[in-house]
């Protein structure tokens, strides 16, 4: 029950257990609620019978004490075990949630987008913690509690008298239970279409700039208020299905006063109960069926937040990939052995072999969709492969933790990533730990030093969202320091110098002329002077080895690289 409570509610072992006691103290709690209704019929028994005596008056005050004492500790115990323990495991979702994303394969980021997972993380885990600590504990403890109270009435009272009471509970229940399909259809819609207003959103958020240049942005906005009028549309669809299914439990319910008084009344006409049978059967009625629609809503938003349950399962259930956290290679060689991988059933690399040395430049090039890219992600792990292996050192990388073996990669991507941070704690990223001194020293390397000065705080100057307050050259030397300041024994430069001028291009390239030395590095360019000085060029066409040797070698087979080179020459010499 435990591992099915788990995954049904995306919760961790001790969130399952402790929604478990939630639902008991929650049902404890119903129960001594219902405990003054036993008080009030017993008392009104008295009366009826002429036995209440003074003898018996205290009886039914320290019974009243006791029931309110116990209304006081039990809801107590039922505060901390739904909302406090709910709060508690809020939090360790969400960090459980962060460590798996952490550890998850970037395939599957590939087919999740960035609003998608925040979506995830924020809105979906809000979802949940409101169900933990609102609904599903009151939902079952209602359930638990109505149904102790329904075969008591069976058992100690009359059977007709429960049978027209409660019959229409089960029935309730059945109508918002058969709208499962209809409403978790109309959630998993209506949450696609805010995941495609939060999309054109950030979209025109990012691409504002671009949208005004091209006078553009009054069309923009035109799709943007399509989607947002679909938003509301697919809103109102899923409250009117709600709504229908629970006030159509709520009407059966209201049927069950009816019967129980056209029942009660036939059966005391006939002599066959009490008065006080009859009495005590409306006051629960009267007591019951109120609570009861609350429940059925509850019912309801369970049945909507399995949906947000699913998605968080998705991500607590995906396999992530593991390995041993000892490096046992020997030296820094990378070897291809024909390598296969496929993306989401389409292949991207097709017996792929080569081996990029330690000491030596192994450049990637080919025309675009070759599967350099892919290459340079496979050889740091990123994805895992079909088929082959790919070994670091003789060791199979595929047995290493991925956290451990990017303690050996230095890695430079064209698309850099930098934080609302000062300059000094960005490239201080490349090793934690850094001293202001070590990290100078790399910022100068990558030629950082020239537009740092520049900035109205120097090294502690705040850069703004993903640098936003930075040109694409001066991000790209940040991303290089980071590389220097790490200094590991494998690089991956994917168009490192993409961003660059040619006057920083050439200071960035002597300076990785030191930073490369004695080391294994793979290099992407499109540029054929990035890679003049290459000790060894692998060309990828259609993701397979279409050529492979020094640039000399190359050049005189008249293939694909001379093909390239002397295109871009034709380029550079084209004038107006």
């Amino acid at each position: 029950m435990i591992e099915r409570l788990q995954h049904r509610f995306a919760l961790s072992r001790k969130g399952a257990e402790d929604m478990v006691k939630a639902c008991i103290s929650v049902t404890v709690t119903n129960m001594a609620f219902m405990m003054s209704a036993g008080v009030l019929y017993k008392l009104i028994s008295d009366l009826l019978d002429g036995t209440l005596s003074t003898d018996r008056l205290p009886f039914y005050i320290i019974g009243i004490i006791v029931i309110l004492i116990l209304i006081v500790i039990t809801n107590f115990i039922q505060y901390n075990a739904t909302f406090l323990s709910t709060y508690k495991e809020s939090g360790v979702r969400r960090t459980t949630l962060a460590e798996r994303l952490r550890k998850l394969p970037l395939s599957f980021f590939g087919k999740k987008d960035l609003s998608d997972l925040t979506a995830t993380i924020m809105a979906d885990c809000a979802q949940i913690e409101t169900a933990s600590s609102h609904w599903i504990p009151e939902f079952i403890g209602a359930l638990i509690s109505t149904g102790i109270v329904g075969i008591s009435m069976f058992i100690f009272f009359d059977w007709r008298m429960a049978l027209a009471s409660f019959w229409v509970i089960p029935a309730a229940f059945f109508i918002v239970y058969a709208s499962t399909r209809a409403q978790k259809n109309a959630v998993k819609k209506l949450y696609s279409c805010k995941l495609e207003l939060g999309d054109g959103v950030q979209e025109c958020l990012e691409a504002v700039r671009d949208l005004r240049a091209n006078n553009a942005q009054d069309t923009y906005m035109d799709g943007l208020e399509k989607i947002i009028r679909k938003v509301e549309k697919e809103s109102l669809f899923t409250e009117l299905k709600l709504a229908v299914f629970v006030n159509s439990a709520a009407i059966v319910l209201k049927l069950g006063i009816a019967t129980t008084a056209l029942v009660g009344g036939t059966l005391l006409a006939n002599g066959e109960i009490t008065l006080l049978t009859f009495f005590m059967f409306l006051m629960i009625v009267s007591r019951l069926y109120d609570p009861m629609q609350i429940t059925m809503q509850n019912f309801a938003a369970i049945i909507a937040a399995t949906v947000q349950c699913e998605r968080l399962d998705e991500v607590l259930s995906h396999d992530i990939q593991t390995g041993t956290d000892r490096m046992t290679n020997k030296g820094y060689d990378i070897a291809f052995d024909h390598v296969s991988f496929s993306y989401d059933d389409t292949a991207v690399l097709s017996d792929v072999s080569f081996t990029a040395k330690q000491g030596e430049v192994t450049a990637l090039i080919g025309p675009s969709g070759g599967g350099k890219t892919t290459v340079s992600r496979l050889a740091a792990r990123f994805w895992d492969i079909d088929r082959g292996k790919i070994t670091l050192g003789g060791m199979d990388i595929s047995k290493v933790d991925p956290e451990t073996l990017f303690s050996a990669y230095s890695i430079v991507f064209q698309d850099v990533t930098l934080f609302n941070q000062s300059v000094m704690e960005n490239i201080r990223i490349g090793r934690k730990g850094a001293t202001d001194e070590e990290v100078m020293r790399a910022a100068r390397l990558a030629n950082c030093d020239e537009f740092v000065g520049r900035l109205p705080d120097g090294y502690d100057t705040l850069i703004g969202e993903n640098g936003s307050e930075l040109s694409g050259g001066e991000r790209q030397r940040i991303s290089i320091a980071r590389a220097f300041l790490k200094d590991a024994p494998v690089i991956l430069l994917d168009e490192a110098t993409a961003s660059l001028d040619a006057e920083n291009e050439t200071q960035i390239q002597e300076a990785l002329s030191e930073l490369i030395r004695n080391k294994t590095v793979l290099i992407i360019a499109h540029r054929m002077r990035t890679i003049a000085n290459a000790d060894h060029i692998v060309v990828l066409k259609d993701g397979t080895v279409a050529e492979e040797g020094s640039p000399d070698e190359l050049y005189e087979k008249n293939g694909i690289y001379r093909h390239m080179a002397e295109q871009q020459i034709a380029a550079q010499n084209w004038k107006m």
